[in-house]
């Protein structure tokens, strides 16, 4: 595999999250905006790094395992980078195309967030994955639940899966994310639906500098919804409320072009689509609010959505 680093805590370097929570201050108040970079601080606190990986799902399951088993406390946080998968896998087992020059990652939380606030994480990792898209000034948009894309092609797509530890009993989310960034050649299947940064670009980018980028906007999005969670706990005026008010549902609807579209549903959509509906807009605890043709409306929590418009 050619392990190329396994980095301690606060492995990300402080120029760049010092140059990512200056752009945050420019939109929140200094204080706001330094407590959300605490609350974050724990992505990135290891970073194991690869040359290739079958799956960094895969690996970091294992790392999971082997602190359980030694009974040690997992660094929440922890990073698996790979720079190329030879078994990339999507949702229902797809097939993920992960050559040399995008960004293949699983970020492994343990889970300490209320129930109402980390059914968010997903979210989060849209979010974040988009942000670093436009950090490079591409149109990048959310499709519900979270893949990134431009012009109508899929550039960034994330899969999120949950373990108990076996001795712990701790709740551990694993987010994986993968991004087409200086990689632009498909297999035929993906030829219509696949998309790349790099036509966008003026020349490659530097994939050690990308992944860092993308970990500090994780940072921050990540601590958002603690800021969230804190403010809620706390009975603050200005309180989530059941996902009312929330920064991180804000911002994914400020970078969504969902709301609005004709769709069809299916929890398989491609091979078993269900339904037709337009799309009312994001419910305050991150389910898809859909009109039926009947007039009645329905929320989804999980699925997938086709663009009919």
């Amino acid at each position: 595999m050619g392990l190329a680093r396994s980095l301690p805590p606060s492995s990300l370097p402080q120029s760049t999250l010092q140059q990512e929570l200056s752009y945050r201050r420019q939109h929140f108040s200094k204080d706001v905006a330094d407590q959300i970079f605490r609350y974050g601080a724990i992505v990135g606190s290891v970073i194991h790094h690869f040359d290739r990986l079958d799956r960094c799902m895969d690996h970091a399951r294992s790392l999971i395992l082997d602190h359980e088993e030694q009974n040690l406390s997992f660094p929440s946080g922890t990073v698996v980078l790979a720079n190329r998968l030879e078994n990339g896998q999507g949702r229902f087992g797809r097939y993920w195309h992960a050559p040399e020059g995008g960004l293949w990652l699983v970020l492994i939380l343990v889970n300490t967030l209320l129930p109402e606030i980390s059914r968010l994480y997903p979210l989060a990792a849209g979010v974040a994955c988009c942000e670093f898209v436009r950090h490079h000034d591409i149109d990048g948009r959310i499709q519900w639940v979270n893949d990134v894309r431009v012009n109508g092609r899929k550039i960034g797509g994330i899969l999120t899966e949950s373990c108990i530890g076996r001795h712990s009993g701790e709740e551990y989310i694993l987010i994986g994310m993968g991004i087409n960034v200086n990689n632009e050649q498909f297999p035929d299947e993906l030829q219509s639906i696949a998309g790349s940064m790099r036509p966008h670009l003026s020349s490659d980018l530097d994939m050690n500098q990308a992944a860092i980028e993308l970990l500090a906007k994780l940072s921050w999005n990540i601590g958002l919804l603690h800021y969230d969670e804190m403010r809620l706990l706390h009975g603050r005026d200005d309180a989530v409320k059941g996902g009312q008010n929330s920064l991180l549902l804000a911002r994914w609807r400020q970078l969504s072009d969902t709301i609005g579209r004709k769709v069809e549903f299916g929890f398989h959509v491609e091979e078993d689509p269900q339904y037709e509906a337009t799309v009312l807009g994001l419910a305050e605890d991150g389910g898809l609010i859909l009109s039926l043709a009947d007039s009645g409306t329905i929320v989804e929590y999980s699925g997938e959505i086709r663009y009919l418009d």
